[in-house]
């Protein structure tokens, strides 16, 4: 794996990915704009995935078809991620107009994570994906300098912690993200603020 080999050169990687999914990114909350939740599919997941890891692992943009581990969570076995996943993206559809942007964009972020139904890039594309939902549901590709999937990333003590509320509800059998979509909330009034200038 290209991690072990060079880590310098798989940072690198790794952030010129990045910066090819944002653009990846932007361009599908534009569609998505236009569509509306139609344009939410395993299409859009596998290809904001695939461009998350490329040149990092073969399995970019295909769901896994192999057990994974992320810590004290077991995601669902492999054979159950296609199903999981037509639940997951027909539970935002159903609900796009229902929940409000920062429920939607908090389900979207907790549920990917929660299958985890890729073998690298988990994290990277629900970032994203949180961030689409939210944009698109909003109407708008929100402004900030520093937008919400960095702010995430910057801030995972609160995002652990959220993803591990959500997960005690539902191992309790409740569907309870309220704690992501206070964090998210958070998240977003500090990237729109940053997004104004400074009066002097």
């Amino acid at each position: 794996m290209l991690e072990n080999e060079d880590q310098r050169l798989f940072d690198s990687v790794q952030e010129q990915n990045l910066n090819r999914q944002y653009w990846l990114l932007a361009n599908c909350i534009e569609i998505g704009l236009a569509k509306g939740p139609v344009s939410f599919d395993k299409y859009l997941l596998w290809a904001l995935n695939h461009v998350a890891v490329a040149n990092i692992s073969q399995f970019g943009g295909r769901f896994r078809k192999e057990p994974i581990y992320v810590g004290r969570h077991v995601p669902p076995h492999f054979n159950d991620v296609d199903d999981w996943m037509d639940r997951f993206i027909s539970t935002v559809q159903e609900n796009w107009f229902i929940w409000s942007p920062t429920e939607l964009a908090a389900y979207g972020l907790w549920r990917m994570n929660w299958i985890h139904p890729f073998v690298e890039g988990n994290g990277r594309t629900a970032r994203a994906i949180c961030y689409f939902l939210l944009c698109v549901r909003v109407g708008l590709l929100l402004p900030g300098r520093r937008i919400l999937p960095e702010r995430i990333r910057e801030n995972r003590k609160g995002y652990e912690a959220a993803l591990a509320a959500a997960d005690r509800a539902w191992s309790d059998g409740h569907l309870d993200f309220s704690e992501m979509e206070n964090y998210l909330a958070e998240l977003v009034m500090a990237q729109l603020a940053d997004s104004v200038p400074m009066k002097g």
